[in-house]
């Protein structure tokens, strides 16, 4: 394998030091692992980590040299450092085993170099329903900062008799009311547009509208807003679920 030198300089207390460090250079000779984003925060207890439309997919990893290019030929591999989740070596394949309060650690090899992930774990969603699901939002025609509503919010659960929380899960929320896209959009607590929202402890989502008055068409209306829910692609009880902000000008 071959190898260049790559200086650095250092500034500290008026003095400058010099350090050199060997670099593999070869096309084939991995320099930086980056792992990939997550299909889903979470991976239910009994079944594969699964994206949105339910498929089952892999951890991955994308493995560099010391231009920048991929590593296509690098050998991947992958292990769990804690108990509540099982990992195929070679395909990155996660289960998961039983639930847990932090994340479970996955270190992902390439050679001697390493890189982490960390994945919860969760219980299975069986159903949805609204907490606060109908809400008005009194708007200004001058100060926008009160065109932001209060949140619209839904729980999932584990199960229809007990309150079994589903934590780390990801609710999609649409609005249906209107085709007009400039009049109305979810947004975050920040104030951000977001249309997902990841489950709390208590196995609550929520989203937020920020209304754009000059697009109304009538004083007074009501935006609709659908919240869902899926395991394995399809939709569990109760989702998608109805919600509405009822908007009238303010005082």
């Amino acid at each position: 394998m071959k190898f260049g030198r790559i200086c650095s300089v250092f500034l500290a207390a008026a003095s400058c030091a010099l350090a050199c460090t060997d670099i593999p250079t070869g096309d084939n000779a991995v320099l930086a692992i980056a792992v990939d984003t997550l299909a889903a925060p979470a991976v239910v207890v009994g079944d594969s980590l699964r994206d949105s439309t339910g498929k089952a997919v892999p951890l991955t990893a994308s493995v560099y040299n010391f231009k920048g290019n991929l590593v296509s030929s690098a050998q991947v591999r992958f292990h769990a450092l804690d108990r509540g989740i099982t990992v195929d070596s070679v395909t990155g394949f996660v289960t998961g085993d039983s639930v847990r309060d932090t994340p479970a650690r996955i270190v992902i090899n390439v050679g001697s170099l390493q890189a982490l992930q960390q994945l919860l774990v969760t219980v299975r969603p069986d159903t949805v329903f609204a907490v606060n699901g109908r809400d008005s939002l009194a708007y200004s025609l001058v100060d926008t900062t009160k065109n932001i509503s209060p949140a619209l919010s839904v729980r999932v659960r584990h199960t229809l008799t007990t309150d079994s929380a589903v934590k780390n899960y990801l609710v999609s929320f649409a609005i249906t009311s209107t085709s007009d896209t400039t009049l109305a959009k979810l947004v975050n607590d920040a104030g951000v547009s977001s249309r997902i929202d990841t489950t709390d402890a208590n196995g609550e989502a929520a989203r937020k509208i920020r209304l754009n008055v000059v697009n109304l068409k009538t004083a007074n209306d009501s935006i609709i807003v659908s919240a869902s829910v899926k395991y394995r692609g399809v939709n569990v009880k109760g989702s998608p679920v109805r919600l509405v902000m009822k908007v009238k000008p303010g005082a």
